[in-house]
């Protein structure tokens, strides 16, 4: 069943690029969200997200939600870190490609200055070696940024009733992670690099969205075909499934 429109005056005082922003997910935004003015909150939330419509379409959202209120929003972890520990939040959104210190070297740095807090991080890449090392550094989430806003609200609700919000994907991911063969001769990073390549992608594209160097990804290739005893991509792929390496 399709939920109601946007009620009138929802979008009242709305940046106009927030307003196209949110339309996208219209008819995924809770009526609860949509029919309910915002009033002070108890939930304190703070947003590291560099891109300024995302930035401000999360803190309108989250802000018309019952319950909820963005104490501070920054564009950087170094703007944030200076302002955190006054803001005292309880949820953190984290963007993961930040500039400068990147979203998962701000986690501990993060959490040094409020320790209870919960940080959930944002990523329009689905890496495995990421999601793992955020969650290894303490990251009690993980969501892209397809995730429609509802979800994001009710993410919060869930963190802090002590789950593990994860986007359906990202999920998915970390359980294939555990049926892979445990005797994998490849390390997490070169298992990763080669599903990319076995999705298609080329070195210079997994090096961009992996944040590496081209020459460490054609490294990581090097030994995935010394490991393998392959010569080719193709055959690299064809034995990393048969064994169930990827």
């Amino acid at each position: 069943m399709s939920l109601p429109l946007f009620t009138e005056g929802f979008f009242m005082g709305c940046p106009a690029a927030v307003q196209k922003f949110l339309v996208k997910f219209e008819h995924s935004i809770p009526v609860y969200i949509m029919s309910q003015p915002a009033h002070n909150a108890d939930i304190r939330v703070v947003i590291i997200e560099d891109d300024e419509t995302i930035r401000d379409a999360y803190t309108y959202l989250i802000n018309e939600a019952p319950g909820y209120t963005v104490a501070n929003a920054y564009s950087s972890a170094e703007n944030a870190l200076k302002g955190i520990k006054a803001d005292d939040p309880h949820v953190v959104l984290l963007d993961v490609e930040l500039p400068g210190i990147n979203g998962l070297e701000a986690i501990p740095r993060i959490k040094a200055q409020v320790e209870d807090v919960y940080i959930i991080m944002l990523t329009v890449y689905e890496h495995q070696q990421t999601v793992f090392d955020a969650l290894s550094r303490g990251a009690a989430g993980y969501l892209t940024k397809s995730t429609p806003p509802a979800k994001i609200i009710d993410a919060l609700g869930e963190v802090l009733d002590g789950g593990g919000p994860m986007s359906v994907n990202i999920a998915r991911m970390v359980v294939n992670s555990f049926q892979k063969s445990q005797a994998s001769p490849l390390t997490r990073r070169e298992t990763e690099i080669l599903e990319q390549i076995a999705d298609g992608k080329t070195r210079s594209r997994i090096a961009s969205e992996m944040f590496i160097d081209l020459e460490t990804v054609k490294s990581h290739l090097k030994n995935i075909y010394s490991k393998l005893d392959v010569h080719s991509r193709a055959d690299a792929i064809k034995t990393a499934k048969q064994n169930k390496y990827i």
